[in-house]
């Protein structure tokens, strides 16, 4: 089994938390509070931000021009995410220049951000990972739903898509290719997985 694959179903328990959290629930059949929503709009954007920044650190330090490439063309999906969550953010009045990072997205930034720094483009890779599959995992265990069309429908769209799906790919192609399989590895690759329940819990304890 490629470490890609092997590192996610390591992590099952927490990606099938996910999906039935909440919040994550409350995204797929369109009754999550617009608060709630409104909040995790503004800590992803945050997190988002620190995404590129990982990765183009993690370009910087690529060991060849291949994967320099990947680093950037995902970086340029992330951006991508940053827009459509600047059109939410326009739509239900968050100003993203004024959101301040709560505890878990701070915890989340703060591993991928020391990761990207001290340690292998290939250790970045694992630590960045997790965010990518599983939101691919989640839209398109959610579309499969066929909800009728709702306010966080373009959510489901954005993360179920044929755009999507290849980036998280990619990224995990590039841990097939060159990281290995060690205990730190999969402790990072938890840890980050245990990040985005805390990240979807966080955002789902906000009080109007």
């Amino acid at each position: 089994m490629p470490l890609s694959q092997a590192l996610w179903h390591s992590s099952d328990d927490l990606a099938q938390a996910c999906l039935q959290h909440p919040f994550v629930q409350g995204l797929g059949d369109g009754t999550l509070p617009v608060e709630n929503f409104a909040y995790y709009v503004g800590q992803d954007a945050f997190f988002l931000e620190a995404f590129a920044r990982a990765y183009s650190i993690a370009a910087a330090k690529a060991p060849t021009w291949e994967t320099f490439q990947v680093f950037h063309q995902l970086a340029d999906g992330v951006l991508a995410e940053l827009n459509l969550h600047s059109s939410y953010a326009q739509q239900w009045g968050v100003e993203l220049a004024m959101v301040t990072p709560g505890a878990a997205t701070r915890r989340y930034t703060d591993f991928l951000l020391s990761t990207a720094w001290g340690q292998s483009s290939e250790a970045t890779a694992i630590a960045m990972a997790p965010c990518m599959r599983l939101y691919a995992f989640l839209g398109q265990s959610l579309a499969q739903l066929k909800p009728p069309a709702h306010r966080y429908s373009p959510w489901i769209e954005t993360y179920s898509s044929d755009q999507f799906e290849p980036l998280a790919a990619q990224l995990e192609a590039l841990i097939d290719n060159q990281a290995v399989d060690t205990p730190s590895n999969r402790a990072a690759y938890r840890y980050a997985m245990d990040c985005e329940l805390a990240f979807f819990e966080a955002a789902w304890q906000v009080k109007s």
